[in-house]
C-alpha cells in the first residue's frame, strides 16, 4: 500500500497545465470539515417552499444552489422565486452560502430577463437555422458582445437585488463537444467558447471576488480546461458513476479532477447518484418513500469517493434529480454524522482507497464499486 497525494501528483496526469489561484474556496464558501460538508441544487417549481422546508434547508447545507424555474409558479419569474427563498434562507442561517441559476447555453424560459432579450442573439447554424436545445428553447450566441454584457448584467443586478452569494453557470461543456463544432462550424464554435470564457471573466469581474462563480462542470478527463477559465471559483462534476461516466476508469478521473482543482484554488462539487434518475419513468412510478429508502442504501459508495479524494472546499451533493422531488429535500443519516478534518491523505493500492478521518474510516473499491463507512 501506498500514499497518494491526489494533488501533487494529479496536475501532472491533466498535462502539466499551470496552476491559477483564485480566491480561498473554503473563505469564499464557508466550508467546514465538521460534518459531511453538502450542496443542495434543486429547485421547487408547482408551489412555494413550506417552513419546514426552509428550515431543512438552512441546517442541512453550506451552499445551495436555486434551479432554474424555482419559486417562477408562485412568484411569476425565476429571479422573483430564488430571491424570495434567498431571503428566507438568509434569515435562518446567514452563513449559508445561495447560488442564483442562470444557463449560459440555452435560453431557458420563466426568467424576468427575457424580456429584454434580443432575437439576433439566437445562435443558427451553417445554413442560417436556429440552433435549438430541444424542440421549443434555443441557443443563444455567446460570440456576441452584446449578450455577453446582457447575461453578465442580469447576473450582476440579481446578486445586487437578493441575498445572493453567487452564481451557477450551466451548459459550458456543450459548446465544448466535437458535436457542436459540426453544427454551426470549427470556426463559428471556436468564437462561442471564446465569447463564453469572455462572458464569464466579465461576470466575475462585475460581480467581485468575494461572490461565487460554480460553472458545470467537468466529466472523467473530459473538459477539465474549463478549471483554467478565468473567473471561474469552483466547478461541478455533474454525472459521478451515472450516465455515461459509471466505468471505473471515468470514476477515479472525476476523483483525480477533485485533487487537480484543488491544486488551481478551485472548490469543486461531486454530485452523487443512488443508482437510478428522473429520467428513468418506471423508476419515478415508484412511491417516493421506497425510492429514498433505495437511494439511502446506495450512497455509501457515491460518498466514500467523494470523502477518499476531498479536499477543502470539496462539496457532496446527491439525489436522483434536480427537484424537491427527487430526494433532496430528505435526510441521509450519514450526512447527519460528525466527520471532522481528514487525519491524512488517501492511502491507495491498485483500484481501492483508504482514509481516516477523527469520526469516520471510509474503504473504496472502485473498480468493484463497492465502499464501506465506518461511523464512530
Amino acid at each position: 500500500m501506498k500514499r497518494l497525494f491526489f494533488a501533487a501528483v494529479l496536475v501532472a496526469l491533466a498535462g502539466g497545465a499551470g496552476i491559477c489561484l483564485g480566491a480561498d474556496p473554503v473563505a469564499l464558501t464557508g466550508f467546514s470539515w465538521d460534518r459531511v460538508p453538502v450542496c443542495i441544487h434543486f429547485g421547487k417549481r408547482t408551489s412555494d417552499l413550506t417552513e419546514a422546508e426552509l428550515d431543512f434547508l438552512a441546517s442541512h447545507a453550506q451552499l445551495i444552489t436555486l434551479e432554474k424555474g424555482h419559486g417562477a409558479a408562485v412568484y411569476g419569474s425565476t429571479e422573483a422565486g430564488i430571491a424570495e427563498t434567498a431571503r428566507r434562507l438568509k434569515q435562518r442561517n446567514p452563513k449559508l452560502k445561495v447560488l442564483f441559476y442562470f444557463n449560459a447555453f440555452i435560453n431557458w424560459p420563466g426568467y424576468a430577463a427575457f424580456k429584454t432579450y434580443r432575437d439576433e442573439w439566437t445562435l443558427r447554424d451553417r445554413e442560417g437555422n436556429i440552433v435549438y436545445k430541444t424542440d421549443r428553447v434555443s441557443r443563444p450566441d455567446p460570440s456576441q458582445p452584446a449578450f455577453r454584457e446582457w447575461w453578465s448584467n442580469v447576473v450582476a443586478e440579481e446578486l445586487k437585488r437578493a441575498p445572493l452569494d453567487g452564481v451557477f453557470v450551466d451548459a459550458l461543456p456543450q459548446a465544448l463537444v466535437p458535436s457542436f463544432a459540426r453544427v454551426v462550424g470549427q470556426e463559428k464554435a471556436d468564437a462561442v467558447v471564446a465569447g463564453l470564457r469572455e462572458m464569464v471573466a466579465l461576470t466575475k469581474r462585475k460581480i467581485g471576488d468575494d461572490k461565487i462563480v460554480l460553472a458545470n462542470g467537468t466529466r472523467g478527463t473530459d473538459f477539465r480546461e474549463i478549471l483554467d477559465w478565468e473567473g471561474i471559483d469552483g466547478v461541478m462534476i455533474e454525472h459521478f458513476a451515472a450516465f455515461n461516466s459509471a466505468s471505473p476508469e471515468d470514476i477515479l478521473a472525476d476523483m483525480e479532477t477533485m485533487a487537480i482543482a484543488a491544486e488551481k484554488g478551485k472548490f469543486v462539487v461531486l454530485k452523487g447518484w443512488p443508482g437510478f434518475t428522473w429520467l428513468d419513468s418506471a423508476m419515478m412510478k415508484r412511491p417516493h418513500e421506497e425510492l429514498l429508502e433505495l437511494a439511502r442504501r446506495n450512497i455509501t459508495f457515491p460518498l466514500a469517493c467523494f470523502l477518499v479524494a476531498a479536499r477543502p472546499g470539496s462539496f457532496f451533493c446527491y439525489s436522483w434529480g434536480y427537484t424537491d422531488r427527487h430526494g433532496t429535500l430528505d435526510v441521509y443519516p450519514e450526512l447527519e454524522r460528525p466527520l471532522g478534518p481528514p487525519l491524512g491523505d488517501a492511502q491507495r493500492s491498485g483500484w481501492t482507497f483508504r482514509r481516516e478521518f477523527p469520526h469516520a474510516s471510509v474503504f473504496v473499491d472502485v473498480k468493484a464499486k463497492t465502499a464501506r463507512i465506518e461511523w464512530r
